[in-house]
């Protein structure tokens, strides 16, 4: 008998046909013995929705009245597949994120978990009942209720695999497992049996949008065993686990990672002197604007040139922000680009071979592929290209390092 944390997401539970299918899943797994807890996202479009409702209330409305409503789109999911599964003969409770007493901090819309008392979890689990708990919330010292941000239910699932121990997290999405790369761009992309969860941190933050970068993060640091699984099909899906063993003898690449949402700017011939970063910067963090890959050139005639990227939503208002300390920083000009991509290579075998980065770079200049930036780490070498240039160089990349082939 084991102890299993499912996680379904809104797609997995989208409509009253798909949480009946989820609880016959859920229910195969029980009869053959197993302890349960699923943990359940809102239905496909719920939060979108009760977002809008917001609106029509509250130009600005408040976060703590944010997290009342939204906290409710999880609570319909969890009430249904448990009415579901009581309809089945399979005994099984719901609880809100305060019920279990999953403890946060008073940061509204962004909570942080701070500590989950399993006590009536494990009442449930040992008297033979499916425990379903509300993704995404939690509660306060004072018994408010509170969000978890983006990507709160996969957090939730991971927590609740940590503190109870569990066997296994599995998340199940609408795709089987994590792939080399998107197959939407290259179709002979292969999906992964296992992966370490070094890389698919470097994976989740460098674009790929199989799991939230958090929950990632929660995992490795509590080494929960978290496998990736598809809703609708039959499978093994990706197992992510610290075991590097299986990894560092064979592929040397295990993923191509992209991300469209970049812009760059450059300000352009300021004085290279101590602490000339911290001035261009500092203003940028003071709008609460996120910096990705920063290059300063090699000082000429006491002037250099300083570039970074953002997320292409906040180039407008970085790209003012420049303007406004240009004059100040003695600077020559403000020049940026919102047409660009980050394409990503990730793999722990990195670390034991040599000549990654030439292969990379060769296999994007025999198609021309100019590199704008270029950034490393000891698993990851991610460049800047055009944006046109994006799914060329995803499956060039993708053949130079043969992702398709399986590893025997």
């Amino acid at each position: 008998m084991a102890l299993y944390v499912y996680k379904f997401g809104g797609t997995s539970v989208g409509s009253a046909e798909r949480i009946q299918k989820v609880a016959d899943k859920v229910k195969v797994a029980h009869d053959d013995g197993h302890q349960i807890v699923v943990v359940v996202s809102a239905m496909s479009g719920e939060t979108n929705r009760l977002v809008e409702l917001s609106k029509q209330m509250q130009q600005q409305p408040s976060a703590r009245e944010m997290d009342v409503l939204l906290s409710t789109g999880e609570q319909v999911t969890m009430a249904l597949l448990s009415m579901a599964l009581q309809e089945r003969g399979c005994p099984a409770q719901s609880y809100t994120g305060g019920q279990v007493r999953i403890l946060t901090d008073d940061s509204h819309t962004k909570a942080r978990i701070q500590e989950i008392d399993d006590t009536n979890l494990r009442t449930d689990l040992n008297s033979g009942k499916v425990a379903i708990v509300a993704g995404f919330q939690g509660v306060t010292e004072s018994g408010h209720i509170t969000t978890l941000g983006r990507g709160g239910s996969d957090t939730t699932a991971v927590a609740l695999a940590a503190a109870l121990k569990a066997d296994e997290c599995h998340i199940y999405t609408d795709v089987d497992g994590v792939y080399t790369t998107d197959p939407r761009i290259e179709p002979k992309a292969r999906r992964l049996e296992q992966i370490t969860f070094e890389e698919m941190l470097e994976m989740a933050s460098l674009g790929s949008k199989v799991l939230q970068i958090r929950a990632v993060e929660f995992a490795g640091k509590y080494n929960v065993a978290l496998r990736v699984l598809s809703s609708f099909a039959e499978g093994n899906g990706t197992l992510i686990t610290y075991d590097e063993e299986s990894t560092m003898e064979n592929p040397l690449i295990s993923g191509i990672a992209h991300n469209r949402d970049e812009a760059k700017l450059t300000i352009n011939g300021v004085p290279d002197l101590p602490g000339i970063a911290s001035r261009i910067l500092a203003p940028i963090a003071d709008e609460n604007i996120e910096i990705d890959m920063i290059i300063q050139n090699i000082s000429s005639d006491g002037n250099t040139d300083f570039t970074f990227t953002v997320h292409r939503n906040d180039y407008e208002k970085a790209s003012k922000v420049l303007e406004k300390i240009k004059n100040e920083l003695g600077a020559k000009a403000v020049t940026g680009d919102d047409k660009i991509v980050k394409v990503s290579i990730v793999g722990v075998g990195m670390r034991s071979h040599a000549g990654i980065a030439s292969t990379m770079f060769k296999a994007l200049a025999d198609e021309n592929i100019n590199i704008e930036m270029i950034s490393t780490s000891e698993i990851k070498i991610s460049v800047v290209v055009n944006e046109k240039y994006l799914e060329l160089a995803v499956r060039t990349l993708h053949a130079a390092f043969e992702l398709d082939k399986v590893v025997l």
